[in-house]
């Protein structure tokens, strides 16, 4: 493997007009209502979070994708085409699960011809080791929560108002990051320092 490379992770998820449904609060006696059309309209997003190898100074960085119905091989190779340039074409370790569509023939005949990444796989069903995980958890707790869209659109945009929030909040990827297990080094990148 490459060392002077970003370590990106990258996992899809998927959202809906069927709200993702959350305790709440509420005054004593009212029962809060949800309200939705039940419409299974669905939307796709990937998001690939990573930090240098060498030099952790660079910050965690978040290339988000989110598009209508579900990925295959080529919204994939999109996705990839974004994070190309994204990391301006610096070296990428990728390291994502076993979706077919992530290992598909035309996926790894594309990857032959990128130089610029590599792919690494994640063991089966070992999701605590993939810290986009943490990423859409936090999503669907905050911005998604409780949410009655009657459109997809109102489902894009909550989740771009999450993405900015994790975006603007430069110690929650790199708390994604840790909580994963991985030993960054030095322990204490630059915006966690103890010292600050």
């Amino acid at each position: 493997m490459n060392t002077r490379a970003w370590i990106v992770f990258l996992d899809e998820s998927g959202v809906s007009l069927l709200p993702q449904i959350r305790r709440t609060y509420s005054p004593r006696g009212r029962t809060p209502l949800l309200r939705h059309r039940l419409n299974w309209k669905r939307a796709s997003m990937a998001g690939a979070l990573g930090y240098h190898s060498t030099d952790p100074d660079r910050g965690a960085r978040l290339c988000f994708h989110l598009k209508p119905g579900s990925y295959d091989t080529a919204g994939l190779v999109e996705v990839l085409e974004q994070m190309k340039v994204f990391y301006r074409g610096e070296r990428v370790v990728l390291v994502w699960d076993g979706l077919s569509a992530d290992w598909s023939r035309a996926m790894r005949a594309w990857v032959a011809n990128q130089d610029w990444l590599t792919l690494e796989r994640l063991p089966a069903y070992a999701p605590e080791l993939n810290p986009v995980e943490l990423l859409w958890s936090s999503l669907k707790k905050r911005e998604l929560s409780n949410l009655a869209g009657d459109h997809l659109a109102d489902v894009a945009d909550a989740t771009e108002q999450g993405i900015h929030r994790i975006n603007t909040n430069p110690r929650l990827p790199w708390s994604f990051l840790a909580h994963s297990g991985l030993s960054i080094h030095p322990p204490h990148p630059p915006n966690l320092r103890k010292d600050q």
